[in-house]
């Protein structure tokens, strides 16, 4: 693939990520998660934003919540004024997880070009997609067929530094953890009580929470201190400190913390370094895809 990261085209994307941030503060969180879940079913090919197909891929059940679609229409709908014909979606996706990162205080990383847009969407292919629910063990599994490593998993699992969950994928984690009415033995007790009242049992499972309660909109290594200290939000995250490997790689990021500056954490940089191979996954070049020139319609 190649670079545009030099050419003036690549302002429209940043231009749509700022003014969607300002108008939704959790418009970084969303536009990251967007480009996960693009990437990790068909590859980075913008399948995740199509609608017009019956069973379209972005309604399954792993998809729940995903959000972004307006505003990367909006970024193709402008380039595609300035240079019709040559962005794809998929790129733009890309391009927009990146300066979402950045948005958020992270570290900027290049995001190489080239992709095309997929010509295929359809729910069943999302049925791999990792699970709140999973346990370590089909967690590594899961990152490894996609080609990724124990570290690739914590550290991309490290995108929950910023942005918010659903109570929606509480109730086993707090309420019936081994299906003796249990909550997840992993939560610090100090922290229980905090998790079942925004999501209490039988309530409102649309309230959204934060992953990270100190730094919700600040992309950090925040995230690695609350799964090593019992404070993690979800229950994938804290699957993490279950595993030795999984576990090694979360306290190594705190060893550094803890022996420089706060700030001169490896793991910004490990994270964009992490996000360019998700970036490369199955991607689709020359005739394996084509150029959309509406993001969310096939013809």
């Amino acid at each position: 693939m190649a670079l545009f990261n030099k050419d003036p085209k690549k302002s429209i994307v940043s231009s749509m990520v700022k003014e969607a941030s300002q108008r939704e503060p959790r418009m970084p969180a969303i536009l990251l998660r967007l480009h996960f879940h693009d990437c990790f079913v068909q590859g980075c090919d913008g399948s995740i934003l199509i609608d017009n197909v019956k069973e379209a891929e972005r309604n399954a059940f792993g998809h729940e919540g995903l959000g972004g679609f307006a505003e990367i229409q909006t970024a193709k709908t402008q380039l595609e004024v300035q240079c019709p014909g040559v962005v794809s979606c998929a790129d733009i996706v890309a391009l927009a997880a990146r300066d979402a990162v950045v948005m958020a205080g992270g570290e900027s990383y290049e995001v190489e070009t080239g992709r095309r847009d997929g010509r295929v969407s359809d729910l069943s292919f999302a049925s791999k997609m990792p699970d709140v629910d999973d346990s370590i063990e089909v967690l590594k599994e899961k990152f490894k067929t996609k080609g990724f490593t124990e570290k690739d998993l914590v550290i991309l699992s490290g995108a929950h530094t910023i942005g918010t969950t659903a109570c929606f994928f509480m109730p086993k984690r707090l309420y019936n953890f081994t299906g003796k009415s249990d909550a997840d033995p992993s939560i610090n007790p100090k922290f229980l009580p905090e998790l079942r009242s925004k999501c209490p049992k039988n309530g409102d499972v649309n309230v959204r929470i934060s992953l990270d309660n100190l730094s919700e909109r600040n992309f950090d290594d925040q995230i690695m201190h609350n799964i090593k200290n019992g404070f993690a939000v979800i229950a994938s995250d804290a699957r993490l400190y279950d595993d030795n490997i999984t576990r090694a790689v979360v306290d190594s990021y705190l060893e550094i913390t803890e022996k420089s500056n706060p700030n001169s954490s490896s793991f910004g940089n490990d994270f964009g370094l992490a996000m360019v191979k998700l970036g490369r996954l199955e991607v689709k070049t020359g005739l394996l895809g084509e150029i959309r020139k509406v993001g969310d319609h096939i013809v």
